[in-house]
C-alpha cells in the first residue's frame, strides 16, 4: 500500500455533527476500559474504532449513545457537552451487532418505531419507513417479520431504523460480525454508500482490520483503553506510529537486525533519519527514530519480501496459501524464526513445501524497534 494518503470520496452535503471525546476515563472494578481518550470525529466523517477485544472501543461508542457514563471526561457534539444528557434525547442512531429488531413487528413497523414514539402521524411515518426500506434495498420486504428475513436483510432493517429519525451521528457496533463473508462485503459497501450520500457523521466499531481500512476516512487504533494512533488507512498501514499499530494492523514480519550506522544526526532516542540497519543480507535505511541498539528487530510487510526458488538459498518453504491474485509463502530462516512473503500467484508455482529459496527485502526504508526478548 502506498504511503501517500489517497483522497477519499466525501459527502456532497454534510449534515453530520462534530463529535469530541475529551479525556474520557472509565473503569469497571480493577479493569480500565478507557484511560484518558482524546479524539475528534469531523462532521460527515466515517471514523472506525479498531482494536482487540477489551480495548475500550465499544465503551467509547456507548458513551456517545448515552448508554454508558464516564468516570471523568466529556463527550461533546457540535461543542455541546452531552455527557449527562439521557440517551433518548441525543441526536444519535445506533445499530447493534445483534440487530435488536422487535420480533412481533414487521420490517416497516420496526423502521417506523422511533417515529411512533415521537408521535409522528401514521401517514408520515409509514411514508418515511417505505422511503428508508427503498434506500437500503428492501422495498418489497416491509410486511415481513424478522424471522422471515436473512441476517443481511435484518441488518439493513436495523440500519434503516437507526436512520429514520435523521440522526446527526450514526453509531455502528460491529454490525457485520455475525454475517457470512459475501454478505458482509456487500453490506459494508452499502453502508459506506449510504453514509456518503447522507453526510451523517459515523463512528464504526470493529475488530476486523479489512473493514476498518476499506470503509473509514480515518481509523483510530485503541489498545488497553488508550489511543495508539488515528490516521487515514493508507497512512496507518504505511507509517504506523507505534509497534503495537505496526503489528496489529495488517501482517508484519519481525526480523532480527543490527544497526550499522546511526548517521551524523542519529542518536539512541531521537532522530535516526540517516541510520542504517543490516537485515537479511541487506543494509537498509531506517524509517524514523532508531532505538537503542545495536541488536534490533526490523518490521517488514510481506509484500516487501521477494522470494525465488534457489537450491543455494538459505530459506526453506514451509507452506503456501493461495488468495487468488496473491499467494502467501511462509519460510523458515536459517538463523531461526519465519518470514511471510506475499507474491503474485503466477510467481509462486515452484515454491512448494520443502523447496530451498532465496529471499530479498525491498530497497526501501524500514521500521526498526527494540529487540524482543524471549
Amino acid at each position: 500500500m502506498s504511503s501517500a494518503t489517497a483522497e477519499r470520496p466525501r459527502p456532497a452535503a454534510t449534515t453530520g455533527a462534530r463529535v469530541e471525546f475529551r479525556s474520557l476515563r472509565r473503569t469497571f472494578g480493577s479493569t480500565v476500559a478507557l484511560d484518558g481518550l482524546d479524539l475528534t470525529v469531523e462532521p460527515g466523517e466515517l471514523l472506525a474504532l479498531l482494536g482487540p477485544s477489551g480495548c475500550g472501543k465499544t465503551t467509547a461508542l456507548r458513551m456517545v449513545a448515552g448508554f454508558e457514563q464516564p468516570d471523568s471526561g466529556e463527550v461533546l457534539v457540535d461543542g455541546r457537552d452531552i455527557t449527562g444528557v439521557p440517551a433518548n434525547r441525543r441526536d444519535a442512531g445506533m445499530v447493534f451487532q445483534s440487530y435488536s429488531l422487535f420480533p412481533h413487528l414487521t420490517a416497516r413497523d420496526n423502521v417506523a418505531f422511533g417515529l411512533r414514539v415521537r408521535k409522528v402521524p401514521a401517514a408520515r411515518r409509514q411514508a418515511r419507513a417505505a422511503e428508508l426500506l427503498e434506500l437500503v434495498g428492501l422495498p418489497r420486504h416491509g410486511d415481513r417479520y424478522p424471522h422471515q428475513l436473512s441476517g443481511g436483510q435484518q441488518q439493513r432493517v436495523a440500519l434503516a431504523r437507526a436512520l429514520a429519525l435523521e440522526p446527526r451521528v450514526l453509531l455502528l457496533d460491529e454490525p457485520l460480525s455475525a454475517l457470512d463473508a459475501k454478505v458482509r462485503l456487500s453490506l459494508r459497501e452499502e453502508i459506506r454508500r449510504l453514509q456518503l450520500s447522507l453526510g451523517v457523521t459515523t463512528v464504526f466499531v470493529t475488530h476486523d482490520q479489512e473493514e476498518a481500512l476499506s470503509m473509514a476516512d480515518r481509523v483510530a487504533v485503541l489498545n488497553a483503553g488508550r489511543l495508539e494512533q488515528c490516521a487515514p488507512p493508507a497512512e496507518l498501514y504505511a507509517r504506523p506510529a507505534t509497534t503495537f499499530v505496526a503489528e496489529f494492523v495488517g501482517t508484519m514480519n519481525r526480523l532480527a537486525g543490527r544497526l550499522a550506522d546511526r548517521g551524523a544526526g542519529g542518536d539512541s532516542g531521537g532522530n535516526g533519519g540517516s541510520a542504517l540497519v543490516e537485515v537479511a543480507g541487506r543494509t537498509l535505511p531506517v524509517d524514523g527514530p532508531a532505538p537503542d541498539g545495536p541488536e534490533v528487530d526490523v518490521l517488514v510487510r510481506p509484500e516487501n519480501v521477494a522470494v525465488t526458488a534457489d537450491s543455494d538459498g538459505t530459506a526453506t518453504v514451509v507452506s503456501t496459501s493461495f488468495f487468488g491474485a496473491v499467494t502467501r509463502v511462509l519460510l523458515d530462516l536459517p538463523e531461526g524464526g519465519t518470514v511471510k512473503a506475499d507474491l503474485p500467484s503466477r510467481d509462486a508455482d515452484d515454491l512448494l513445501p520443502g523447496v530451498r529459496a532465496a529471499i530479498a527485502l525491498a530497497d526501501r526504508p524500514v521500521l526498526v524497534v527494540p529487540r524482543a526478548t524471549a
